[in-house]
């Protein structure tokens, strides 16, 4: 049953400005697997964070780094999910999220469904 579901897109040109403004975002945003990627990339991850603080309906708690975007040998996006994100889904019943990512004409979109057995 689909618990939840997020989207959110990111302007690739203001995302540029607000790391190169402020360096210390790729720390406090990032963990340290995400941190080198392109900035295309990580703008991606930032929409994926976003949408998936959506698709749960509650950030209580929650830190940027609470959640990883990784992708499996085929380039297949999904999330390793830490700490108060790996509690709210838990508590929710989600027990599998669905994530798909792209950027393209100056923006990076993620959309994130969050899928289990409520209780």
């Amino acid at each position: 049953m689909i618990i939840g579901i997020g989207v959110d897109v990111v302007d690739l040109a203001r995302f540029e400005r607000a790391v190169g403004r402020t360096p210390a975002l790729r720390t406090r945003i990032f963990t340290e697997g995400e941190r080198d990627l392109p900035l295309r990339s990580l703008a991606g991850r930032f929409a994926a964070k976003e949408a998936l603080m959506k698709a749960l309906g509650d950030s209580t708690g929650v830190t940027w780094r609470d959640m990883e975007v990784v992708s499996d040998g085929e380039r297949n996006p999904s999330f390793i999910l830490h700490n108060a994100v790996a509690e709210i889904a838990e508590r929710l019943g989600i027990t599998t999220f669905h994530l798909s990512m792209s950027h393209d004409a100056g923006v990076a979109i993620a959309y994130v469904v969050a899928e289990g057995v409520p209780r």
